[in-house]
């Protein structure tokens, strides 16, 4: 059905723009070993770099959100990408820390735009029971831009040199925006036409605020973010986002230099193993979102089938304390990557978890929220992480953290929304 293709058509760009999204994050942490080389960084400056990242995508989540809200998804989305893919290349200018400092948090503001923007037209376009399997596939590309990053860019470093790896996503990017453009436009005619093809969102979506190319009548966004921090059912998300987001900063931009001092790997070859982390990955993202909506099909309400889901999840991530401690490659890849499957099929849900209990016009604005608490106590963690291998050289203490914050961070949306009933929207 022409409804139903579009639909999916829009998703399949959704997970197009978070596959490049995450090459251009990733490309750094891949050469990290070769560039503290070449460049003599401590720990303490990667940490640094690193959390510059985190601070300004911490900043712009908190500002994308209600900017989104207004502007619309599609507008808002081709902004994003043409901000972080020029940011992303503008790292191939830098030749200090400070340089890449500078680049790193251009290239976060930019990117921060990217899931509340995923989140918010997954939430327009989809029905609720079609929503958790919409937004698993588009997160998947987190992990098939952290599988091609490992691929090429050591391959395009050492035919072209380090600097020309940064450069290599711009012409994909500008090809994607002309994409969106295109196919958002014919959907926007076709809502005009009253064709129908908006109402697939169907139950729980909102059409005519914040649609696609539309914008959003409301208040400011001080009274904006203020009317939503009223709801507990904001402070469930924004708590799994503070707790768990670290572990997955963590993952990627530590992992490639983890591997590389632990196993004495090379450039070259550190593209197995990150791929096969980042496969497992891929099959939990949209594995976690099948399975919540199994469980619904079978009968759960919304509330049992995705906090089960979210259970299941947050065991896959314990076994990972044990990571620092395997004697094999191996053994730590089939850890590590049991945690990233449990952690992509966490965040499929708690977005989608997101939605579940927002009003429409205001699901960019919470997940920016929850966006900014996770990358704020990201950057913390990444500073404290640089610090404490500079000091100690051990990744123990790491690894266990990472194994139980799940755990925490589902009793605390237990908490805080025991129910899952939707916020009342407020006028």
């Amino acid at each position: 059905m022409h409804v139903e293709g579009a639909r999916w058509r829009i998703c399949a760009l959704l997970f197009a723009a978070t596959t490049l999204n995450y090459i251009d994050r990733q490309v750094l942490a891949v050469l990290a070993p070769q560039l503290e080389r070449v460049f003599g960084w401590t720990e303490i400056d990667y940490g640094h770099i690193v959390a510059s990242f985190q601070a300004a995508y911490a900043v712009g989540l908190l500002v994308s959100g209600p900017l989104i809200d207004r502007l619309g998804t599609r507008l808002a989305y081709a902004l994003a990408i043409s901000w972080w893919s020029l940011s992303a290349m503008s790292h191939a200018l830098a030749r200090t820390v400070l340089g890449f400092a500078v680049a790193r948090f251009s290239l976060g503001l930019g990117e921060a735009g990217n899931f509340p923007t995923a989140v918010k037209a997954v939430a327009e376009w989809f029905p609720s029971h079609e929503r958790s399997l919409a937004t698993g596939i588009f997160n998947a590309g987190s992990n098939v831009g952290a599988i091609l990053a490992p691929l090429a860019a050591p391959v395009v470093a050492a035919f072209w040199g380090l600097r020309a790896a940064f450069l290599f996503t711009g012409v994909l990017s500008a090809l994607w925006v002309v994409a969106w453009t295109i196919t958002t436009r014919q959907r926007a005619r076709g809502r005009e036409a009253g064709s129908g093809a908006g109402s697939g969102a169907g139950s729980g979506a909102s059409p005519g605020a914040g649609s696609v190319g539309g914008s959003v009548a409301g208040s400011g966004e001080r009274g904006r973010l203020a009317r939503l921090l009223r709801h507990r059912q904001t402070w469930a998300f924004v708590a799994g986002k503070l707790l768990t987001d670290p572990v997955w900063w963590f993952l990627l931009f530590w992992l490639p230099k983890f591997l590389s001092a632990r196993y004495g790997l090379s450039l070259l070859a550190l593209g197995p193993p990150l791929i096969a982390i980042y496969l497992l990955a891929d099959t939990g993202s949209v594995g976690g979102g099948w399975l919540a909506g199994y469980l619904a099909r079978r009968g759960a309400s919304v509330n049992r089938a995705r906090k089960l889901t979210m259970l299941v999840c947050a065991l896959a991530v314990v076994p990972i304390g044990l990571a620092s401690a395997a004697g094999h490659l191996w053994t730590a890849v089939a850890l590590i990557g049991l945690a990233a499957a449990g952690h992509q099929g966490w965040s499929a849900n708690l977005y989608t978890l997101a939605s579940d209990v927002t009003p429409g016009p205001d699901v960019a604005s919470v997940v920016g929220l929850g966006g900014f608490a996770g990358a704020v106590s990201g950057a913390l963690v990444s500073t404290g992480i640089g610090w404490l291998l500079e000091t100690t050289g051990s990744y123990v203490a790491v690894f266990t953290a990472a194994s139980a914050a799940y755990l925490v961070a589902l009793a605390a949306i237990q908490a805080l929304a025991p129910h899952l009933e939707p916020a009342r929207a407020s006028a």
